[in-house]
């Protein structure tokens, strides 16, 4: 098996963007450079480590662009209207493209950047242990056990080949301690599995001390709130979601239904109302969220940016396209509530609203960016449902989404049940990054929109970044 090499000598913490809500520990910002002996002698010192983790992933090489609505939005055949000079390339699949590769290679040294904080807070935390009060080291190194599993199996979306393909196909290396020494490149089920590791050790760390879980009750003045506001960190149920996803992955149906169902069952989330949906106070259907990153920059950054007809750099759909993503179901909330027209020259343009400033100044439905969902575990209790034989189960649990949405329920599934699919993933994820994944784990040659084969043209693997093959060997990874 070749190698790996992966190198760091400080936690690296993004200065850029922070993490927000109404507790002190996620307004601290975290500094560029800082010696571990300085940083983990304190309790506190391990929570802005935690915080810094959470807050390099809310950068636009990654979660607040490219692994969102950008370049994977663009590859899943998103939108009609992007800026071309950026994108074009992209949009036909050219990864030897210099913007391509740039994306591609940003998508992972940013991953692995996150990682190396993770390994860097799990490498002391223990030895630690008795720096911390009431259930911070539960919860603290759940967390970063669950960031570990949920940024390698996102590099392993991106980098290693559908499991359906080949799980034995060599990947990426799963990271596990900042340090010289050399890691092996693994295939997709190695790091699949290695995945479900850390997530299960992150599971049974806060299933013991998650106040979602437990029930404890949380104020600003228990340990200045540090335990407040779970839906931006990757919580206890967030966990059992990402468990889900990854089972889904890997065809291990049972296991995948299961997590669904127990994070569907659990009460602790519900359905976007609305009364807000219709009052703009929720733009982002945050009561539905399991994990969502903050940004505190998203109206500047991402909405007036990226989403708004004054901006050239700006990702669209026309009318007639987005009529066509909702089978002109105009009733339906998403369509009604989550889109907004262009003016002038861009009238018939459809600009996503999921990112702008809502009204009312709620703080629980700001700032947010949403990585999963509740609704994607109807989706995947839906499915694995149908691949058990149970259609009607499917029926019913679609039936469930599509009510929260407004639209009528189906009397039977649609004869092509994963085409039907595919456009669920596409009406409700849109600038969320999940549908080009969704094609990818079904290994579909067709991708709505794109004129390719792309099982033929192996569009799904991106290919390892340059400067990783030439500094050590490498097997080929698709």
């Amino acid at each position: 098996m070749k190698q790996y090499r992966y190198i760091s000598q400080y936690i690296i913490l993004a200065a850029t963007l922070m993490l927000a809500s109404c507790n002190d520990w996620l307004d601290v910002q975290p500094r560029s450079q800082v010696e571990d002996t300085e940083l983990f002698s304190t309790e506190s010192g391990y929570k802005e480590a935690l915080s810094g983790i959470y807050s390099s992933m809310a950068s636009s090489k990654t979660y607040t662009k490219e692994m969102t609505y950008g370049f994977i939005g663009v590859l899943g055949q998103e939108w009609d209207y992007f800026y071309a000079a950026q994108y074009d390339d992209a949009a036909a699949y050219d990864y030897d493209a210099s913007l391509t590769t740039g994306y591609i290679r940003n998508i992972w040294s940013a991953n692995y950047n996150s990682i190396a904080n993770a390994n860097n807070l799990l490498a002391h935390i223990d030895d630690d242990a008795g720096l911390f009060t009431t259930d911070n080291y539960q919860v603290i190194k759940g967390e970063a056990l669950a960031l570990r599993a949920f940024l390698h199996f996102d590099l392993l979306r991106c980098f290693g080949v559908s499991y359906a393909v080949n799980p034995e196909q060599p990947a990426i290396p799963y990271c596990t301690a900042l340090t010289y020494r050399v890691f092996p490149q693994l295939t997709v089920r190695q790091v699949a599995e290695a995945v479900v590791s850390d997530l299960q050790e992150a599971e049974q760390l806060l299933l013991a001390a998650d106040p979602i879980v437990t029930g404890r009750e949380i104020t600003e003045s228990t340990d200045n709130g540090y335990l407040l506001n779970r839906q931006l960190h990757l919580n206890y149920y967030a966990v059992k979601a990402l468990k889900a996803r990854v089972y889904l992955w890997m065809g291990k149906y049972g296991e995948a239904q299961q997590e669904a169902e127990s994070v569907i069952n659990s009460g602790q989330f519900e359905w976007a109302k609305v009364a807000n949906l219709q009052a703009g106070s929720d733009r982002c259907l945050a009561d539905e969220h399991l994990f969502a990153l903050n940004n505190l920059t998203l109206e500047a950054d991402v909405a007036n940016t990226y989403f708004s007809d004054d901006s050239q750099y700006a990702f669209a759909v026309t009318r007639d396209r987005l009529l066509d993503y909702y089978d002109n179901a105009t009733q339906d909330y998403r369509y009604t509530f989550l889109f907004k027209a262009g003016t002038a020259t861009h009238s018939n343009n459809r600009y996503l609203t999921k990112y702008d400033t809502p009204s009312g100044g709620n703080a629980r439905y700001s700032y947010r960016m949403p990585l999963i969902r509740l609704s994607e575990m109807y989706l995947v209790k839906s499915e694995t449902e149908y691949r058990n034989g149970n259609k009607e189960a499917a029926r019913n649990t679609l039936n469930t989404l599509r009510q929260a949405r407004n639209l009528p329920t189906l009397a039977e599934l649609p004869a092509d049940y994963y085409q039907e699919l595919a456009r669920e993933y596409r009406r409700e994820f849109m600038g969320e990054g999940q549908l080009f994944f969704l094609y990818k784990r079904l290994n579909s040659s067709v991708i709505s929109y794109a004129n390719i084969d792309a099982v033929a043209e192996k569009v799904y693997t991106f290919p390892l970044p340059i400067t990783e093959t030439e500094a050590t060997e490498r097997e080929e990874n698709k």
